[in-house]
């Protein structure tokens, strides 16, 4: 019971941090801009944290500690591909999203950009692409719900579905009041707390194994195959498509709503190099002890955790090095990471369906308070669609994120990689684009997963192919388009 306490101690203060960020900001954010973006002042350090710990959510602390646990070092070709992904993003997309929807109009969300960027008068790609971010998004949402049931499940023995209930309350609570700046804060927050357990979590683990050399003598002991780069845990060769699919997940930052509109919310585009620099010491570090948290945890705990209960590794370590304050605090970190994510992305689809659907198709004249109002119900419309999407105990956390994460990936990726650097592009292509590579996704998953293929490669490549082909068929962009392009080129090169 002692234990018990002190965890409950340490969430009880992590929670009230939470809390009080959520209500000091709900009255700041009175209109739909400095809900949905903050009015574009938030800093690099606060951007660059929030985009990274709204990246990586729960998969970080439980999923990809898991599959490391099972698969061995391997599981670094996730984080590789991971990390490489994260620093072009920032290099190549970043700065020119940040100008480019300033001068489109001032775009606020990622449809919003699309529909300005091509001067689309219909609403169509607006539409689709808000489809494409709410089916995804439950998807993604969803998987951080099974974390957050996993985790109160785990560390008090709650029912799975009420410590899903627990988990939605809170993100429910503080995206609903605060909007962008209490989500950027708290992920701020959340941001230093992951670093601090993704590290101290696996170093202590080390030491306990008897140091580094010991540790991976062991491990090596144990299973000649865990120590390889190019087999999995059974011997068997990881085959070319294995290892690309692996890498593969880099190409989802392209498209991921939640992670681009840190780019678009920041003060200023001169702040994206030092933002760069903060993200990417971030990712690096953390991306790397989570691999490395699965395989001490394979060293100290053996093969007792099998199936879903391998993405509990983090939190069996935890349980047994730390004293019960302590080990509270690193939960809460857990727990952060699963809400970063998830109130980024209940931000997202909620401004997709209050901007996008609500005021594009039915409320063309709403105010600025009738749309904060929607995009807050908006928020615990999608909650409740996850939490029926997470009430499957089996559900694994990391198949959860894969399939979303490609999804947006594909639909969303090729599209602003064109909307960005190729003039040509037109309102055809981007439509075609966004839907092929959509499609395909779900399609792939569902009917070809059996080739070993991740769904993101075949997806992103037939979106990308759909946009070049159907603006070549298309008449050119219009003057207005090229003009705002130009300008935004010529913005670029004088930063």
């Amino acid at each position: 019971m002692q234990q018990d306490w002190g965890i409950i101690f340490a969430f009880g203060l992590y929670f009230l941090a939470l809390f009080g960020i959520g209500i000091f900001h709900m009255k700041k954010e009175q209109d739909l801009a400095g809900y949905v973006l903050g009015g574009r002042k938030v800093g690099p350090w606060v951007s660059a944290m929030s985009a990274e710990a709204s990246d990586m959510s729960g998969w970080m602390l439980m999923g990809l500690p898991g599959y490391a646990y099972v698969a061995g070092v391997s599981a670094f070709w996730i984080a590789i591909g991971l990390a490489i992904g994260t620093w072009l993003n920032w290099l190549f997309v970043a700065k020119r999203l940040r100008v480019y929807t300033k001068i489109a109009n001032d775009s606020i969300t990622l449809p919003d950009f699309f529909e300005n960027r091509f001067r689309d008068k219909t609403k169509i790609l607006r539409v689709v692409s808000a489809i494409f971010i709410f089916i995804f998004f439950l998807i993604y949402t969803a998987s951080g719900f099974v974390a957050g049931g996993r985790l109160f499940n785990t560390v008090f023995g709650l029912p799975y579905f009420e410590s899903l209930l627990i988990t939605a309350g809170i993100v429910v609570f503080y995206t609903f009041t605060g909007g962008y700046v209490a989500v950027c804060r708290t992920d701020f927050f959340q941001g230093c707390l992951m670093f601090f357990a993704i590290i101290i979590v696996p170093v202590t683990g080390i030491f306990k194994a008897g140091g580094p050399v010991t540790a991976f003598e062991k491990l090596y002991n144990m299973n000649a195959n865990y120590f390889s780069f190019f087999t999995d845990a059974t011997g068997v060769t990881l085959s070319a498509t294995a290892i690309i699919s692996l890498l593969a997940w880099g190409l989802g930052y392209f498209g991921q709503p939640h992670i681009l509109v840190r780019f678009m919310g920041i003060s200023s585009a001169k702040e994206i190099p030092q933002a760069t620099r903060i993200a990417m010491v971030w990712v690096i570090f953390s991306l790397f002890f989570a691999v490395t948290v699965g395989l001490v945890g394979r060293v100290l705990l053996g093969d007792t955790l099998t199936g879903v209960n391998a993405e509990t590794v983090f939190m069996v370590l935890n349980n047994e090095f730390f004293v019960s304050f302590l080990a509270g605090i690193i939960i809460s970190a857990i727990l952060g990471a699963i809400m970063s994510t998830s109130s980024s992305q209940l931000l997202v689809t909620a401004s997709a369906i209050s901007t996008d659907f609500y005021q594009a198709l039915l409320r063309k004249n709403a105010g600025e308070k009738e749309l904060v109002f929607v995009s807050r119900l908006s928020v615990i419309l999608v909650a409740c669609c996850s939490l029926a999407l997470a009430s499957n105990p089996n559900n694994y956390i990391l198949e959860l994120v894969a399939y979303a994460w490609a999804g947006f990936g594909a639909s969303f990726g090729p599209l602003v990689l064109f909307s960005l650097f190729w003039r040509r592009t037109t309102i055809k292509g981007a439509i075609a684009g966004v839907f092929f590579g959509g499609s395909t996704v779900l399609i792939w998953k569902e009917f070809f997963a059996y080739t070993g293929i991740y769904e993101i490669v075949p997806g992103f490549i037939i979106s990308a192919l759909a946009i070049y082909i159907f603006s070549l068929l298309d008449q050119e962009p219009s003057a207005p388009i090229v003009k705002d392009f130009n300008a935004a080129e010529a913005h670029i090169k004088n930063l």
